[in-house]
């Protein structure tokens, strides 16, 4: 069985290379453009995963973790960060807004691979 996931990043180049990088791998990727729409496309759809940038438009990446983390249907659903940002602040704020793993851009899509079957166990 396919795993959903969602990604949620502002740059057109990166939600292409991890659609494409995830879809090879047999994982179904739904795109969003924003914190906000992310936030609504998760709340709209069953996800097992979601992939998000930090710094976006309209409503950040942690921000939209912590409302999240506020659904029920949402609290187990593991996150992982895919950012520029490598500050060990950052990474705190992150992990206690409910975020599950970090991973800096620029990427190895290998990388990205390994992590999400890591975290989806599969």
């Amino acid at each position: 069985m396919s795993a959903n996931i969602l990604t949620v990043d502002d740059s057109a180049s990166i939600r292409l290379t991890t659609k494409v990088t995830l879809g090879n791998a047999g994982y179904t990727v739904t795109e969003a453009v924003n914190g906000a729409e992310g936030l609504a496309t998760a709340k709209s759809a069953h996800f097992d995963l979601i992939v998000t940038d930090l710094n976006m438009p309209v409503m950040d990446g942690l921000t939209m973790i912590e409302e999240l983390r506020k659904l029920p249907t949402h609290t187990g659903v593991p996150i992982i960060f895919l950012t520029t940002e490598s500050d060990a602040d950052l990474k705190a704020r992150a992990k206690a807004a409910g975020a599950t793993g970090w991973l800096t851009k620029p990427f190895d899509p290998e990388n990205l691979v390994k992590i999400v079957k890591k975290v989806l166990g599969r």
